[in-house]
């Protein structure tokens, strides 16, 4: 298996376990919890700042010794926006299920910025449309640039069976601004049914760098440099949430020059 992928290692608790150290890289932390009704899971941010995501069901927070109430709702990421919750760097946070819950924690460094805690509600969300065609994707801008935090960018994406996504290949692992940032990205999917398959590629220009692999459901693919697409097969719908992060705070991506020509026309 590849060693940019990173299968789950269970059903229940938390079964995925991504740290900078892990991963080998410096920035982006992801932890995937799946809870029963009434179970808790907590943790304090140290000197990291998180996002915790609520990919499906609902739990009562508490962050920073405040209350905030029972969150989330939809019951399948392929259904509706999201809730998430924005705690800085030093804070203590938990998650107690009303429902069955599965929860992203997406973490990296905090720079000091002295945010507060803020619940980001399916409303706050801003969607689009990228790409036509078979490279049609719909996007879910959940922690985007435009709106404060330290470190981290955070956005789910659905793409339709048969389709591709990160698509025409791009890449951004250079910190040559303003053309390109340089960022560390995780991809966690999700498909629609469960037992479907897709494909993803990370690769560089020179091929120093070159694995496909083959992703199914509750996979998460590292990609600390070069292009990352993938593509899901006939009959299966394909989430993920992206969780990327980096020493400049801005997504500038570059293309692929021998695949640009499909963006044209």
């Amino acid at each position: 298996m590849s060693h940019l992928k990173v299968r789950p290692t269970g059903t229940h608790g938390r079964v995925t376990h991504v740290t900078p150290e892990s991963a080998g890289w410096t920035y982006v932390g992801f932890d995937l919890h799946r809870l029963k009704p009434g179970e808790t899971v907590s943790a304090a941010t140290g000197g990291r700042e998180a996002c915790l995501v609520f990919v499906t069901g609902k739990g009562r927070v508490a962050a920073g010794g405040t209350e905030l109430g029972e969150l989330g709702g939809r019951m399948s990421p392929f259904d509706g926006k999201p809730w998430s919750v924005y705690v800085p760097q030093g804070t203590d946070w938990s998650v107690a299920a009303a429902t069955d819950l599965e929860l992203a924690v997406c973490t990296a460094p905090g720079l000091g910025g002295g945010l507060p805690v803020r619940v980001i509600g399916p409303d706050d969300l801003g969607q689009e449309v990228r790409g036509k065609g078979a490279n049609t994707r719909h996007v879910t801008n959940i922690l985007p640039e435009t709106e404060p935090a330290d470190s981290l960018l955070v956005v789910e994406v659905v793409t339709p069976a048969g389709n591709t996504s990160s698509y025409p290949p791009h890449k951004h692992d250079r910190d040559d601004l303003p053309r390109e940032s340089q960022l560390e990205e995780t991809y966690y999917h999700r498909l629609n049914p469960p037992q479907g398959f897709g494909f993803q590629r990370v690769y560089t220009d020179d091929r120093s760098l070159d694995e496909a692999m083959a992703i199914e459901d509750g996979d998460v693919v590292l990609v600390p440099k070069g292009y990352h697409p993938c593509a899901t097969c006939h009959g299966y719908d394909l989430y993920y949430l992206n969780v990327m992060a980096g020493p400049k705070r801005i997504w500038k991506f570059h293309n692929a020059a021998e695949h640009e020509w499909l963006l044209k026309g």
